[in-house]
């Protein structure tokens, strides 16, 4: 139980479900909370040995089955993506980009010859995938990707470029959407053919603790068994996203839980006037709001999650979930830093970090505008988008 359960929110979940927590926030303490405060200032961050670590806990893939992925529930993983985004949202985005999009991606739409290949190395964090569906010019609206495939005899051509590719830099594989003479279709493009250039973005003042990069095709001629054969028509990508956005769902209450956590540490110590700023009547007006939408942002989160474990999750409401969790989390981020101050705004506290980590999220993976979109379309029967 956190300082900020103030449900009992711990005994909705079963032993297995705490137990999973308890390990990946053992190892996020261990091995990303000592260093990620420099990992971001340098925006540098080691993603491959990560990934290794991560991909021996079982956590790369680990909602999915087979090749040797874990098998977990949906839940279980939602409580994983908690507990790495308290560490730091580029650290989630590591893991949920791997298993959420690349790995899922070919899980769901690949042939056996692409699963036995990608898959059991991808789980171990062998090898790194990313998802190449965003591009330039081309973010909320993918139904306009510029980005052609167009067959070649029994190959294909694949010319375009994609851009603010999670992993991108150091990944061996991306799954790469392109429009065909058919229809938008998927490819597992792996990122040492000739014809694919990836440049890595720098000076980013968010989400500095990930590695991001665009991905140039120049003609890069792929065989014929390149193609996802299962990926036809934008529903594919989109459906990869679903499976994401659930991730993120549980994910920005990491950073909120540890931006509150922080805010009561301090609170309780820090003296003004002659007592601990936690004894201000404003100053727990707010923590106890944030705390409230803390507990909604989790009841909401273990919902969805239960919802797909039981095979009944649809897209809108993961929408619900994304549009509101990562919204009230930047609120709480924001509304934490003005408790701590000019400290707030120092590196040696989280809040800020998480705050700037909170404006990406907000945007990636669908934007706010276009989650409330997809909530509108489904309670009028009308489609807002065009």
């Amino acid at each position: 139980m956190t300082p900020v359960d103030l449900l009992d929110l711990d005994s909705l979940l079963d032993d297995e479900e705490r137990q999973i927590r308890s390990v990946v926030r053992r190892l996020v303490d261990d091995r990303v909370r000592p260093h990620v405060a420099d990992w971001y200032e340098r925006g540098q961050v080691p993603a491959r040995e990560l990934a290794r670590e991560f991909g021996r806990l079982g956590l790369l893939g680990m909602h999915l089955t087979g090749y040797g992925c874990a098998g977990s529930t949906a839940v279980a993983y939602g409580l994983a993506c908690l507990e790495l985004e308290a560490g730091d949202s580029g650290v989630r985005s590591l893991v949920s980009v791997q298993g959420s999009l690349a790995m899922y991606a070919i899980w769901r739409y690949g042939s056996e010859e692409q699963k036995q290949r990608w898959l059991p190395a991808m789980a171990t964090g062998e090898a790194i995938g990313c998802f190449g569906l965003t591009e330039p010019d081309h973010g909320s609206d993918p139904a306009s990707m510029a980005t052609r495939a167009r067959r070649d005899g029994d190959d294909w051509l694949l010319h375009g470029g994609k851009m603010w590719i999670t992993n991108a830099p150091v990944a061996d594989v991306a799954v790469i959407w392109a429009r065909a003479e058919e229809g938008v279709r998927g490819f597992a493009v792996p990122l040492d053919s000739p014809g694919v250039s990836v440049r890595e973005i720098r000076r980013k003042m968010s989400l500095r603790a990930s590695v991001t990069g665009e991905i140039a095709l120049d003609d890069v001629r792929l065989p014929a068994d390149a193609l996802l054969p299962g990926a036809a028509g934008l529903k594919a990508p989109l459906s990869c996203l679903t499976e994401a956005r659930h991730g993120i769902v549980w994910g920005a209450l990491g950073s909120a839980r540890d931006c509150l956590e922080t805010t009561l540490a301090y609170a309780g110590t820090r003296t003004q006037f002659g007592r601990p700023l936690a004894g201000f009547q404003l100053t727990q007006a707010k923590l106890a709001d944030m705390a409230v939408e803390w507990q909604k942002g989790f009841l909401l989160a273990l919902h969805l999650g239960r919802l797909a474990d039981a095979g009944r999750l649809r897209p809108e409401q993961v929408s619900v979930g994304k549009l509101n969790n990562v919204r009230e989390a930047l609120a709480i981020a924001r509304q934490c830093r003005t408790i701590l101050g000019a400290n707030g705004v120092s590196g040696e506290y989280p809040i800020m970090r998480h705050a700037n980590n909170l404006e990406s999220v907000l945007t990636y993976e669908g934007t706010s505008e276009i989650h409330q979109l997809v909530i509108g379309q489904r309670l009028t029967g009308l489609s807002a988008f065009a």
